[in-house]
């Protein structure tokens, strides 16, 4: 009996990624705006700024702001993109960035066994949640 041929599985012989996520740049038409929130967020001045643009590296990921010609007002889908930011003190960040003035969309709340997650936006209306680093069980 003849052995079939058959198409091999795609994900067996497809190479694996070796994208890494290494910086995310938020575009705005008001960048010195920006930029002065989230210097107040990382409480330290950008590590970089130069030509409009300001950045800081947060943990493993560069965070750039910077003025983009198709960006105009607020963020119409705030929800699209939401920049994570672990801390295990959810709590202790909320109030500080609070009482800096950050607009809260929603206050901390624990997710069952996950721990903590508020979100907040910044002047754009770009949403930030403040999160418990995830552990793997």
């Amino acid at each position: 009996m003849a052995a079939q041929d058959h198409a091999p599985d795609r994900a067996s012989t497809q190479p694996a990624s070796t994208l890494n996520l290494s910086s995310i740049l938020i575009g705005t038409a008001q960048p010195q705006v920006l930029a002065d929130f989230y210097a107040k967020v990382f409480a330290r001045p950008a590590d970089m700024s130069e030509g409009g643009y300001s950045g800081w590296q947060v943990g493993n990921c560069f965070l750039t702001i910077g003025e983009h010609s198709e960006v105009q007002g607020k963020a119409k889908e705030p929800a699209r993109i939401i920049l994570n930011l672990e801390t295990k003190a959810v709590q202790a960040e909320f109030e500080r960035l609070k009482k800096l003035g950050v607009t809260v969309i929603k206050e901390p709340y624990g997710m069952e066994e996950e721990g903590w997650i508020a979100t907040l936006a910044d002047p754009d209306g770009n949403f930030i949640q403040l999160m418990t680093p995830w552990e793997p069980s």
